[in-house]
């Protein structure tokens, strides 16, 4: 039993020292370069530069809370399989998370000052979900990447198609959450009770409204 005890709290202090670093420190380079990493569009519209400078620290933050997620319920996966799979999806998205960084330089802004609240929170979602077994944990993938291909979406209808290294990160991460959003059903899992999507739902609008502002 010590053993075990002694594990887990190697392991939660493992997780407590990635959360720094995700958090803290600039994002090591991806494994797959940034699209149109050449292609900076100038704002000249003062609204239009703030507006995606709020819209893109959404997704900044966005990707933290994805690698949070997959490493809590990598944290109490059930089966080495599934968590081979949680852990390959979160180096995913952290090349997202590194072309919005990059994107964030571009447009002379800064990430959320509340990405350590929203990292604890969806890494604590995450190994809440996994407590239920894989199929439920993969269920929560399901809900969230489509969450997050619709918010993409509109992301894309809102900012400049003059700006199309934005557009093109945008569109390239929308494809591996569809991605990411097919495996996991076709990994087994299941559809969350209605009540759990709505909530869901509603945390992700509170995150949004807070990110875009500060």
């Amino acid at each position: 039993m010590r053993n075990v005890k002694t594990s887990l709290q190697a392991k939660i202090l493992s997780e407590f020292d990635r959360m720094l670093k995700v958090v803290s420190l600039p994002p090591e380079p991806p494994t797959i370069k940034t699209p149109l990493s050449q292609k900076v569009y100038v704002h000249t519209d003062p609204l239009e530069l703030k507006q995606t400078q709020g819209l893109m620290r959404i997704n900044h933050t966005g990707e933290i809370c994805a690698q949070a997620l997959y490493f809590g319920q990598a944290l109490f996966a059930k089966d080495a399989k599934t968590h081979a799979h949680l852990i390959g999806a979160a180096s995913e998205e952290h090349d997202h998370l590194y072309w919005c960084q990059e994107c964030l330089d571009d447009l002379g802004t800064q990430a959320s000052a509340l990405n350590y609240f929203w990292y604890s929170q969806s890494f604590l979602l995450g190994a809440f979900a996994a407590l239920f077994g894989d199929k439920t944990s993969y269920g929560f993938v399901i809900e969230i990447e489509k969450q997050v291909e619709e918010h993409l979406q509109e992301h894309l209808t809102i900012i400049s198609k003059k700006d199309i290294k934005t557009q093109a990160i945008l569109k390239k991460m929308q494809e591996d959450e569809i991605r990411h959003g097919q495996q996991a059903r076709a990994a087994g899992g299941v559809e969350l009770p209605n009540a759990i999507k709505k909530a869901m739902g509603a945390m992700s609008k509170f995150m949004k409204f807070l990110v875009y502002r500060i």
